[in-house]
């Protein structure tokens, strides 16, 4: 299945533009180290949370925005070279210096994909990111209540479920995944995304999915969980 490399981000709301440039700039570097898909989305519906939430994650401030966006692999031996390649190559230096962001404050990590659903429909004009701390020994009751919620969120309208399971998530000295959901001794993080065609499919759908709750207990803190709607600024998939 595709690996996933998940970034969380506070950008200065001012600096969406320049954000949105120094991306797309970047894209083909990144293309040539091996990523198939680059996506970057602006916060639109971000709420606070009253234990976790991305503004949390990342230390956002009053003037700042969370963006949600993730690299896409064929499978984590690439993700690994193309990291290798990235720490040596002088373009990535240059590249740093001229973040439109605190990069200190941005939250990272590799995870490999356990449910990968293409939906179909019209493609990705919107997305809905989570971010999930789930007990290592409850893998499987999260993947299989992820597939059901797969079926769900495809009766609604979605077109793309990935659920990605934390593998190479790192501590940092400001903020990290770990500490953005407060896992405890024995948990994992869990980064996933359902892409919708637009935010008015989006609305509808989750009204939709509050009617339709499936059955059994959540086999994770769900107060701990966070998520948020966000508007793609850079999809590579789209050319």
């Amino acid at each position: 299945m595709t690996y996933i490399e998940g970034f969380v981000v506070a950008v200065p709301t001012a600096n969406k533009d320049a954000y949105t440039r120094h991306a797309t700039d970047a894209a083909p570097l990144f293309e040539e180290f091996g990523v198939t898909r680059m996506v970057e989305t602006w916060g639109d519906d971000v709420a606070d949370g009253k234990v976790t939430d991305f503004k949390r994650a990342v230390q956002a401030k009053d003037d700042e925005t969370v963006v949600f966006s993730w690299f896409e692999y064929p499978d984590k031996a690439t993700r690994d070279a193309a990291t290798e390649k990235m720490r040596s190559d002088p373009r990535m230096e240059k590249m740093g210096e001229a973040m439109p962001f605190d990069g200190k404050r941005m939250i990272y990590g590799g995870f490999d994909a356990i449910v990968e659903e293409d939906l179909g429909g019209k493609g990705m004009g919107y997305t809905d990111g989570f971010v999930v701390p789930v007990p290592e020994g409850k893998k499987q009751a999260y993947r299989d209540l992820a597939q059901k919620m797969t079926g769900m969120f495809r009766d609604c309208g979605a077109t793309r479920v990935i659920e990605s399971w934390g593998d190479d998530v790192p501590d940092g000295k400001v903020t990290d995944y770990r500490r953005a959901v407060k896992a405890e001794d024995g948990e994992n993080v869990v980064f996933s995304f359902v892409e919708w065609p637009d935010k008015a499919t989006r609305d509808a759908g989750w009204k939709k999915m509050m009617e339709m709750e499936p059955e059994g207990e959540m086999p994770f803190d769900g107060k701990r969980m966070f998520w948020g709607g966000f508007v793609p600024v850079l999809d590579t998939a789209k050319g």
